[in-house]
């Protein structure tokens, strides 16, 4: 189906289309998954929790240190919407990455709508700073730092690789060497008219000041990115584009295809060996 012209039936397609939910039939066994494969890698691995990145009460990471020195480091930030979930369901691919020779951080961040997405914005920053800062204390190597996360964490991903804000935050621009950013959203405007923004609270000005695909870098940083293939037109489109106007600036992107995945089980391949997106990640970083 093709975007509508008619801005009232272009507003109920983007309804549609951003529903990620009614996309799947039984959306609950996501989340299970996700919680009852993190609770065993927690258990079965050795974790650093609630490490504090900054003054808030949820501003916390967990880090999973790699058996090797100087590892790569993977920052996964989770989905939901902006706001749902946890770091808590958040490390199921950490297994299988540091059995590859990573160091594996989930984050936590604040959740909408008691916060603005300028917020969560703004603590997923802090948090890759304070990984530049303070990884090598767990085995980590800053120099050699990515970042990944689904839906609306590759949204955040997506935000961590833009210019601008480095700077500020004092790391270098190059301070994240590539990204893997799954089933993100690179441009919010589309968002403002759906049920989406209920929770959210934006703007235009808020839309564009937080989308990745107004603020791409100069760094040559490298993108890889995917969705599944059984995802909805207005995802797999978020991602194309956004992928044409990185490497149109000349940086290094590619396309990684995950056939028969959903919108919700595809970042499930990140903890799964042999799958596309497990051996993207470790190309990524050269493991």
């Amino acid at each position: 189906m093709s975007r509508p012209r008619d801005p009232a039936d272009l507003a109920a397609y983007y309804d549609v289309q951003y529903n990620a939910r009614a996309s799947v039939e039984d959306f609950d066994q996501y989340p299970r998954q996700y919680r009852a494969l993190s609770d065993q890698a927690h258990a079965s691995l050795r974790c650093f929790r609630d490490v504090s990145y900054g003054p808030g009460a949820g501003e916390r990471l967990d880090i999973f240190p790699a058996e090797r020195p100087d590892a790569p480091v993977l920052l996964f930030i989770h989905g939901g919407y902006w706001r749902a979930l946890s770091k808590a369901d958040s490390a199921f691919m950490a297994p299988a990455l540091t059995a590859a020779g990573a160091c594996v951080v989930v984050l936590d961040y604040d959740l909408a709508p008691a916060v603005t997405l300028d917020h969560i914005v703004d603590q997923t920053r802090r948090a890759l700073a304070w990984l530049y800062r303070h990884v090598a204390e767990f085995g980590g190597d800053p120099q050699r730092l990515y970042a990944s996360g689904s839906s609306a964490g590759g949204h955040l991903t997506g935000m961590l690789l833009a210019g601008g804000w480095q700077a500020s935050h004092g790391v270098p621009d190059s301070v994240l060497c590539g990204a893997l950013p799954i089933s993100g959203l690179f441009d919010l405007r589309p968002l403002l008219d759906t049920h989406i923004n209920g929770w959210m609270g934006m703007d235009e000005e808020a839309a564009r000041r937080n989308s990745p695909a107004f603020h791409l870098p100069t760094q040559k940083a490298e993108l890889v990115i995917s969705y599944g293939a059984r995802e909805t037109a207005e995802f797999a489109r978020q991602s194309h584009e956004f992928l044409d106007a990185w490497t149109a600036r000349g940086l290094p992107g590619r396309f990684v295809e995950a056939p028969g995945r959903n919108h919700f089980d595809v970042v499930l391949e990140l903890g799964q060996q042999g799958t596309p997106l497990y051996q993207s990640v470790l190309r990524l970083m050269e493991l």
